[in-house]
């Protein structure tokens, strides 16, 4: 084993020493695996990264991402040695560091950027968050994935913009999740290069040794899933470490797993290498013994030996200077020859979207027979992606179904042969399709992700974590409820909306005819700190008038009236998407019955109660208590405007399989019920 020099070890124990220290402060979180990566995570950054702390917005920085985010203070303790600086709301540095000593001793304390998982935003150097395990090994494929394809749009022979590298570390339970696999077998397919995961096979997991419930072979999984493989005996070996980094940035067809044999607990001589070690704190007298095996104070708590911080200066801080600075010139040079393309880079690095971006955006015309809502989806996203040259996605293998293809001129596949196309082939793995668009659009892309809605079960950590980290990815679904039909109750969503709706900050959409889908996406786009998903249906729904309706613009406002009567309404009919016309229908025959009823439709629910009171008055008047809501799934999320005198008309069981209209019969939610339960209701 080759043996550290003695201020490399040094800077290694320190970042081990701050991280027990952090935890046992904090008296919660987990010492183990920082103490046991730490000359991994040292030698990837010092060693091996193209990483500027003092512009940690550097587009083309080598990524990091901590797929294991119980080991945060990992990243934490090396964040604030190497000098991170902070940044603005735009993403300029500023004098502080984005990690102060303070920080790292208010560990997991409310205030602190030093939470418990690694959260995307609190500080500069957080790539992505993580601690839901396998998500950040997912995200890393999505980031490496941006980097290839913007490299091949955008770079020339002059001109190398991008071509930046991700790392990873991974643990034994990253691994067992089988989103990991996902991800890991989409970059296998796609010979990504410029990926490498550290898998630290430390043997321990909660409950004790891994033989418990893991006994494969990882390093031949992978093999099979077309990675290059390497291997280290031993995580203090950094000579080892440093051949591995060089071998895996020589290998030009495929990504690579490098496995790594650590010790968890590393120097704690009563906690190393078991799983008391993993998740709690080891107490200040093994902290104490601990320190004492590295050689540091055994007593002085968060101690920095001197020239630590110079030597990671003289290393990432110095080797990262000179490649910003040479890249801020070879920007300059690119933005005269190729002025063009240099503003829509410009506009992605600022989040905005191009001034003509909805231009091209189709109005629908009036209809009986109409169109399902997944076909004039598929129009108005070619319309808005043939604008917004950076908006790039893809199907779960269900493009066809799904609507999701783009089909315009210079638009291509992405394949391990041509990064540069906008249409991804995620294959059917819904979850690492959801959690890769986070990487993309955690890379700068307009990210969107296509399957059918009942799948979204299969996805739903990556879609929680796109909100968690304010990114707009947007997520397309279809085949929406018991308009699936002749499959039956399995592909048939009945509580999906209300799952979907009750996610925090994931603005959920449900056009009722082709015109709400255009009002729709035209208000998705706009939001830029949120997840989108579009709801739509398989089968076919009016276009309706709009001479005669209220315009589709109102679905900005997520809620607005569709249809009226003169003054107060004696009845008040609510509905999204297929529903909305069964609403209409039993809204006309009220009309002419001399019934005075008004119909709401109601696309975004999460974007209506963003509006203010006023305006949610204006549409449901507090006065009129007789109230019906119609969509075909739970009723769940619809009380809150039913009140307790409303009724709904839905779902409260699994669907049948047969022909969508007799099964939308058999379930009783028709226009005929809509207007038996309306004229129930104002009595």
């Amino acid at each position: 084993m080759s043996v550290a020099t003695d201020i490399e070890k040094a800077a290694i124990d320190t970042i081990r020493s701050l991280s027990m220290d952090a935890v046992q402060t904090a008296n919660s979180g987990h010492p183990g695996t920082p103490m046991a990566l730490a000359p991994v995570a040292y030698q990837i950054f010092n060693d091996a990264m193209r990483y500027d702390p003092a512009q940690p917005e550097w587009p083309n920085r080598d990524r990091f991402v901590l797929s294991c985010g119980h080991a945060s203070m990992l990243l934490y303790s090396v964040l604030h040695l190497i000098g991170v600086k902070a940044t603005d709301a735009d993403g300029n540095p500023t004098d502080e560091l984005a990690i102060k000593l303070e920080d790292i001793q208010n560990f997991r304390q409310i205030g602190s950027p030093c939470a418990g998982h690694p959260e995307y935003g609190y500080a500069a150097g957080i790539e992505t968050t993580t601690g839901p395990l396998g998500q950040g090994v997912a995200n890393s494929v999505g980031m490496a994935m941006a980097s290839k394809w913007l490299a091949e749009r955008y770079n020339t022979d002059s001109h190398t913009l991008f071509d930046y590298d991700v790392y990873a570390l991974c643990s034994d339970g990253d691994l067992m999740e089988g989103i990991a696999s996902e991800a890991a077998s989409v970059a296998g397919h796609l010979k990504l290069s410029n990926l490498c995961w550290f898998y630290d096979d430390n043997h321990i997991t909660i409950e004790g040794d891994t033989d418990l419930a893991f006994s494969e072979n990882v390093g031949k999984r992978f093999e099979g899933m077309g990675w290059n493989v390497l291997h280290v005996d031993d995580a203090n070996d950094t000579a080892k470490l440093a051949d591995a980094i060089a071998q895996f940035k020589a290998c030009n067809d495929a990504p690579t797993l490098v496995v790594v044999r650590s010790v968890i607990g590393y120097g704690a001589p009563n906690k190393q290498n078991t799983h008391g070690a993993h998740g709690a704190p080891l107490g200040w007298d093994e902290v104490a013994l601990a320190k004492a095996s590295y050689g540091l104070p055994e007593n002085e708590k968060f101690y920095v030996p001197d020239g630590v911080r110079e030597h990671f200066s003289e290393g990432i801080g110095k080797r990262g200077a000179d490649a910003s600075a040479a890249w801020n010139d070879i920007w300059s040079a690119y933005q005269k020859a190729h002025a063009e393309q240099a503003a829509e880079l410009q506009q992605m690095f600022a989040g905005e979207l191009p001034a003509d971006w909805d231009a091209a955006i189709p109005t629908f015309e009036a209809s009986e027979k109409g169109d399902a809502t997944r076909n004039s989806s598929g129009k108005v996203l070619n319309a808005i992606a043939s604008k917004v040259p950076f908006m790039i996605g893809g199907s779960a293998d269900l493009a066809p179904s799904t609507k999701t293809n783009l089909n315009f001129d210079g638009a291509g596949d992405y394949l391990p042969t041509s990064y540069g196309g906008r249409n991804l082939h995620f294959g059917i793995r819904e979850h690492a399709m959801a959690a890769i668009c986070n990487g993309l659009s955690l890379s700068g892309l307009r990210a969107y992700g296509a399957t059918f809605f009942v799948f979204t079960d299969y996805m739903r950590g990556a879609m929680r974590l796109s909100s968690i980290m304010h990114q707009p990815v947007m997520y397309i679904l279809t085949h929406d409820s018991i308009g699936v039909g002749e499959d039956g109750p399995t592909h048939q969503p009945i509580e999906h909306l209300s799952a979907c709706r009750a996610i925090p900050g994931l603005n959920v959409f449900r056009p009722g005819d082709a015109n709400e889908v255009a009002a729709c996406y035209r208000a998705a786009m706009q939001i830029t700190d949120h997840p989108s998903a579009f709801v739509l249906s398989r089968q076919n729904m009016p276009t309706l008038c709009r001479d005669k309706y209220a315009s589709a613009d109102g679905c900005s406002k997520g809620g607005y009236v569709l249809g009226d009567c003169e003054g107060t309404p004696e009845v008040i009919l609510m509905g999204s998407g297929s529903e909305l016309s069964l609403c209409v229908e039993a809204y006309e025959t009220l009309t002419a019955e001399g019934v005075k009823a008004r119909v709401v439709s109601m696309p975004s629910l999460d974007l209506f109660e963003q509006q203010d009171d006023s305006y949610k008055e204006s549409v449901l008047p507090s006065a009129c208590t007789a109230r019906v809501a119609v969509e075909a799934g739970i009723r769940q999320c619809w009380d809150r405007y039913l009140g307790l005198q409303g009724s709904f008309i839905g779902m409260a069981s699994y669907g049948a399989s047969g022909p969508y209209s007799e099964v939308y019969q058999k379930f009783g939610i028709t226009a005929e019920a809509v207007t038996a339960a309306a004229k129930q209701a104002a009595k």
